[in-house]
């Protein structure tokens, strides 16, 4: 059972195992454990390597770190848009019988904690909490029976959305890619953490203490397992890859009388029971 922490502290950027509100540098316990967690995706056995040196190794306290990503470079960034019943009717959208999926590209995520970025052409940012889980054996047409064995850990996305943007054309692309407004982290959990598939977890976005979103993972319609099997049916997951499984309701384009959206001042927290709170400031874009 592990919580990881990839982060930065004045030694540099490495993986740390949490314990508490302390933390142990495990990149400095073994260098091969590299800068992110890619390295232990790739080879699960590294962890042993370091396992009995964890124990008496040198603590640092874990608000010392600074979040990063914790795959720095992942290739396949997937995203369930319409998993919770609720939220599919809130937004005015027929109950699906195949997941929407839609894809993000590197430039739009970040770290736990790093500015959610408000773009210029346009008011309206919303939050979406989401649980994300980090691909670790990769595969094609991987069975629901053996999918919960891909997975390396889960971890808590917010899948921030413009949606104005979103609307723009039938392809999500747009108001779901727009730079720095997916953020990742900052706890990985591995599986043995949590029930499997991380059902049956309290799911919260909050803004002070506004809650904004308070749910269950429990009422996901695609498990984790299943989203695993049918989006193998049509690629190959590969080591590294993110998957993010949806948002319950009360997102803020759909609260009444008005919508809620994200503004510049705000921090906007997103927690699933057992994994952590992904916290991220709201700021304006910076016209270049």
């Amino acid at each position: 059972m592990m919580k990881y922490l990839v982060g930065e502290t004045s030694s540099g950027t490495a993986v740390f195992a949490v314990k508490g509100e302390n933390a142990v540098n495990l990149t400095a316990l073994n260098p091969a454990i590299g800068a992110d967690l890619m390295a232990m995706v790739q080879s699960p056995e590294l962890i042993e390597s370091v396992a009995d040196k964890i124990a008496d190794a040198p603590q640092v306290a874990v608000s010392s770190i600074t979040p990063a990503l914790p795959i720095a470079n992942p290739g396949t960034i997937i995203c369930l848009g319409l998993n919770y019943t609720d939220h599919i009717k809130e937004g005015g959208y027929d109950i699906p019988d195949y997941p929407a999926l839609f894809m993000r590209g590197k430039n739009s995520i970040m770290a736990a904690g790093a500015p959610l970025v408000r773009p210029n052409c346009s008011d309206k940012l919303d939050y979406e909490a989401e649980l994300m889980f980090i691909v670790g054996k990769g595969g094609r047409h991987i069975s629901e029976a053996d999918a919960l064995l891909h997975v390396f850990g889960y971890t808590v996305f917010n899948d921030g959305s413009v949606r104005d943007y979103q609307r723009k054309t039938h392809q999500w692309t747009p108001g779901k890619n727009f730079d720095n407004t997916g953020a990742i982290g900052p706890i990985v959990v591995t599986p043995d953490e949590v029930p499997a598939g991380a059902a049956g977890l309290k799911i919260e976005s909050r803004v002070g203490s506004e809650i904004l979103q308070s749910s269950n993972t429990a009422n996901m319609i695609w498990s984790v397992a299943q989203t695993i099997a049918t989006i193998s049916e049509y690629t190959t997951l590969e080591p590294g890859d993110l998957i993010a499984m949806g948002t319950p309701p009360g997102v803020g384009h759909a609260k009444k009388p008005s919508p809620r959206w994200l503004k510049p001042g705000e921090v906007v927290d997103i927690e699933i029971e057992g994994i952590g709170i992904c916290s991220n400031p709201i700021v304006d874009e910076v016209k270049a």
